[in-house]
């Protein structure tokens, strides 16, 4: 499976989107290191790893990976095969094991990727990032490299199922080190500035106007990924 993906899905990819890449030199190539970005479309996890010279480990639904049959059985695989990582979002403990589940791969020397938001921007702002990727970066010593994606709301808009051919681009910014935090990962105004600190990055990479409050979930019964 992961012959198929690296051979013959990827180079696919690339030649359709031909998505521009700046920066990706800046991505550690080892070590552990979080990749923090802006969240435009259900496509963004696709393409960072596409373009990160390293293997990259997201979050994805617990019941992706449990199955039955042929179709559930290949299902895993495939996303197994692009570092997805198993996590239940069905109950109260889900902010918890999703921090875990990154501290396992970030503590096994792996890249982890991370969406502050929370969720999709729905209005093309960048919103107030969750505390969880300081978190995350204070408990591990991972660098945290912003990253900026621009376009893939037009390749996959709200409510499209099928993406389409757009242009995309996905900006790499400087690693960020939290070194001078050691011991303090528990004090919630330090988790707070790191956040912070992090989303400027973000926002000066993508362009985008910075709003100072979480964005919340659309009621109306359209998803955010």
């Amino acid at each position: 499976m992961q012959f198929l993906i690296k051979y013959v899905l990827a180079p696919l990819l690339r030649l359709l989107w031909r998505p521009r890449v700046l920066g990706a030199d800046r991505v550690p190539v080892t070590g552990p290191v979080i990749l923090a970005a802006n969240h435009r479309a259900a496509v963004d996890t696709a393409f960072i790893p596409l373009v990160t010279p390293r293997p990259v480990a997201f979050l994805g639904k617990a019941e992706y990976f449990t199955g039955r049959g042929v179709k559930g059985r290949l299902m895993a695989r495939f996303l197994t095969a692009l570092g997805y990582v198993p996590v239940d979002r069905g109950n109260v403990k889900a902010g918890l094991a999703a921090l875990d589940a990154g501290r396992t791969v970030l503590r096994a020397g792996g890249a982890f990727g991370i969406y502050p938001e929370g969720t999709r921007s729905l209005d093309g702002r960048l919103h107030r990032g969750h505390t969880g990727v300081a978190s995350l970066a204070l408990s591990t010593g991972a660098v945290v490299v912003p990253v900026a994606l621009t376009g893939t709301e037009r390749v996959q808009p709200v409510g499209r199922r099928f993406p389409r051919i757009a242009p995309v681009q996905v900006r790499f910014g400087t690693p960020l080190e939290f070194s001078r935090y050691e011991g303090l990962e528990g004090s919630p105004a330090i988790r707070r500035a790191v956040t912070d600190e992090i989303m400027d990055a973000i926002a000066e990479l993508s362009g985008q106007v910075y709003v100072d409050s979480y964005h919340r979930r659309p009621t109306d019964g359209r998803a955010a990924a």
